[in-house]
Formats: structure tokens, C-alpha cells, sequence
């Protein structure tokens, strides 16, 4: 797993979330641009990063772009309170789009169809 979340509160909860779980956390990144970049240093690439959308220097969309691009077996999920965007999203090759805010278990509903 792999976290892209600027907000460090929301970065925390989807840690705490996921390691709950029992899933392993990668890494979390603050911005498009460090997801992107940490992505790219990841010897194994993480099956799953949950994006989020408004963020400073790189958006969620461009990041993902970027992403898929260098691996589009990644599974994207993006969650965002920003439903004007959620087409163009899924029209760039995202798993699924969560609407926030989105229950713990609508989370690791859409985790586990990703990984199957």
C-alpha cells in the first residue's frame, strides 16, 4: 500500500487503517510530485495507492497519470470530496473513486477487490 495524502491527520488514520488490517504501508507521500517520485524508487511497486486529489506542486490526477504510465497494474484508488472530477478520473485508467468522506469499511471493501 501506498499513501498520497497531504493532509497529515488523514495520512495517519489511512496508516492506522491499513496496518489494522494487517497491510503493509510502503510509504506515504505528501504531494503528486514525491508520489511520483517515490514511486519510481520502489524496487517493488505497491499493488495499491489510495490518491488524493487537491494537493500541493502535482495534483492526484497528474500523479496518476505519471503512475500508470510507469507500472498500470497498480490499482489507484482515489478519494476525493470533489465528485465534479470523478469521470475524467476513471477515464485515466483509476481502479475506483471513493466520494469523501467514505467508511473504513467502503476502504477495505475497494482494497480487496483490487487485490483479487
Amino acid at each position: 500500500m501506498f499513501i498520497v495524502e497531504d493532509d497529515p491527520s488523514i495520512q495517519r488514520l489511512y496508516k492506522r487503517i491499513l496496518t489494522k488490517n494487517r497491510y503493509e504501508v510502503a510509504g506515504i507521500a505528501k504531494n503528486g510530485e514525491e508520489a511520483v517520485s517515490m514511486f519510481k524508487s520502489f524496487s517493488e511497486k505497491p499493488e495499491v495507492i489510495i490518491m488524493d486529489y487537491r494537493m500541493p506542486i502535482k495534483n492526484g490526477i497528474e500523479a496518476s497519470k505519471e503512475i500508470l504510465q510507469i507500472n498500470d497494474n497498480t490499482k489507484i484508488i482515489f478519494a476525493s470530496g470533489d465528485n465534479s472530477i470523478k469521470e475524467k478520473v476513471l477515464l485515466n485508467g483509476v481502479y475506483c473513486f471513493l466520494d469523501k468522506p467514505f467508511s473504513i469499511r467502503q476502504l477495505i471493501t475497494h482494497i480487496k477487490r483490487a487485490l483479487e
